[in-house]
C-alpha cells in the first residue's frame, strides 16, 4: 500500500496524484506503468485495476507521480483520494522507452494523456545530455499537459491544438520535417494519437529514423497473464501478437499496427 502525498486538479480534466512508495516503484523507467486498484463510489464499483503510466519519480522523498484524466468510474475514485489516504498499487510493470546516450537530438510528439507518458523522458534525455524538442497537441490550450515539465528540463516545446486549427496530421508533418531537415530529430517517441503516429511512421521510414511508441491499451491482468491487451504488430513483413503489458507498453515505431 502507497500513502498519498496530494492529488491536485491541473486544470478541468486532469489530476496529478502523488503517493510515497519504496526503492523499487520509485526505480521504474519512462514508459513504464502501475496498476491501480481505485477506490469505489456509492453506486460504482470498478472490477479491474487500471493501468497508469508514469509521469514522473522522486528516489529522494520516495515518491512517484501519475497524471490522469478523470473519464469513468475508476478514474472518478482517484479523484476522491486525500492526502493520507492508502492506495494499492503494482508496478512498475512492462517495458518502458530505450533511450540511446549517443542521441544529441529526439522529438517527442504526443496529445492527450500521452502527454503523462512521455513526461518522465523529459528528466531522461536531459541527463544524456540529448537535446529535446516536443511536440504538444491538445483539444484547448487549458487542456494542455507536461509543458512546464519538459521546458524545465531544457526541452523546446511546440504546441499546437484543435481550438487553434494547428493539430491536424498536415501541419504536425510540417513541423516534423522542418526539424528533421534542421539537424534536431535523431529519433521519435510518442505516445497519444494514432493519427500523429501515422505521421511520423512515414517519416521514420523516408528519413531512415528509429522511432518508439508507447500504446495505450485496455488491460485486466497487466501481467500478460489474460491475453486481453493482445495486438497486432507487423515484423519483417509478418503480423505477429504481442502483449501491450508485457512486451510493450513501448513498442518500435516502425512495427506498430495503427
Amino acid at each position: 500500500m502507497s500513502r498519498v502525498v496530494s492529488n491536485d486538479a491541473v486544470n478541468a480534466e486532469y489530476y496529478h496524484l502523488v503517493v510515497e512508495c519504496g526503492p523499487v516503484a520509485t526505480a521504474a523507467e519512462p514508459g513504464q506503468f502501475f496498476s491501480l486498484l481505485c477506490p469505489k463510489l456509492p453506486g460504482e464499483e470498478p472490477f479491474l485495476r487500471r493501468p497508469m503510466s508514469l509521469y514522473g519519480t522522486n528516489p529522494h522523498q520516495g515518491r512517484i507521480e501519475f497524471l490522469y484524466k478523470v473519464v469513468g468510474s475508476g478514474t472518478r475514485g482517484l479523484a476522491t483520494l486525500k492526502r493520507g489516504d492508502l492506495l494499492d498499487i503494482m508496478g512498475p510493470l512492462g517495458r518502458g522507452f530505450a533511450l540511446d546516450p549517443g542521441l544529441t537530438d529526439i522529438v517527442a510528439v504526443g496529445r492527450g494523456a500521452g502527454l503523462a507518458t512521455l513526461a518522465p523522458l523529459a528528466k531522461a534525455a536531459r541527463r544524456n545530455g540529448t537535446r529535446v524538442t516536443a511536440v504538444f497537441s491538445a483539444r484547448r490550450p487549458d487542456l494542455m499537459v507536461s509543458v512546464g515539465l519538459f521546458e524545465e528540463q531544457g526541452a523546446t516545446v511546440i504546441q499546437v491544438t484543435d481550438q487553434e486549427a494547428t493539430s491536424g496530421p498536415a501541419n504536425v508533418e510540417r513541423i516534423l520535417r522542418e526539424l528533421i531537415t534542421d539537424g534536431r530529430c535523431q529519433a521519435f517517441f510518442t505516445c497519444g494519437s494514432s493519427r500523429l503516429m501515422r505521421v511520423q511512421q512515414r517519416l521514420a521510414a523516408e528519413f531512415s529514423l528509429p522511432g518508439q511508441v508507447a500504446i495505450e491499451q485496455q488491460m485486466a491482468c497487466g501481467i500478460g497473464l489474460c491475453f486481453c491487451c493482445v495486438r497486432d504488430f507487423n515484423v519483417g513483413g509478418t503480423i505477429i501478437n504481442r502483449r501491450v503489458c508485457w512486451d510493450g507498453p513501448v513498442f518500435d515505431l516502425l512495427e506498430t499496427l495503427p
